[in-house]
């Protein structure tokens, strides 16, 4: 089932993207790409998971497969009381090598999940992102989320 919903999601971002935003329930959240499937990569993987129904949140670092951090991410987003966990962003990290394994799937060393006010009748808006630096994934999470428009301040953030 799980397996499933990402494929879908995947398909579903592709589409959101190239018409300018991706958002897993509502129009009201960006986040960057997430892989649909999982594929032996090197490096070191970390994941963010979030739940927009209750807010609640889980992340992972260190991960030597891609399964891995988002089953743990997913696993403390759930133990924190999230309900409908998903991931919301997957990166890695290489191991000391500069190399292009050619995948699609950028080294990047950092993601940054960004939540912003709710409404009376809406979930609140929310942003994640991966870059290459902290900083990187933190203005673009911010972004994703609408800034200081929507009132967006770092939930959390992972570097591995």
């Amino acid at each position: 089932m799980r397996r499933r919903f990402i494929v879908l999601l995947a398909a579903w971002q592709c589409l959101a993207f190239s018409a300018g935003a991706a958002d897993l329930l509502s129009p009201r959240a960006r986040q960057s790409p997430v892989p649909a499937k999982s594929v032996d990569l090197k490096g070191i993987w970390g994941a963010v998971a979030y739940s927009v129904e209750k807010g609640e949140h889980g992340f992972f670092w260190g991960a030597d497969k891609p399964d891995e951090a988002r089953d743990n991410a997913l696993k403390y987003c759930e133990k924190a009381g999230g309900q409908s966990c998903r991931i919301v962003t997957l990166f890695r990290n290489h191991r000391h090598w500069d190399d292009d394994d050619r995948s699609g799937f950028p080294y990047e060393h950092c993601a940054v999940l960004s939540v912003g006010r709710a409404s009376a009748r809406k979930a609140p808006f929310w942003g994640a992102a991966s870059a290459k630096t902290r900083r990187e994934a933190e203005e673009k999470a911010l972004s994703y989320c609408g800034g200081d428009a929507k009132e967006c301040k770092i939930r959390e953030w992972v570097c591995t």
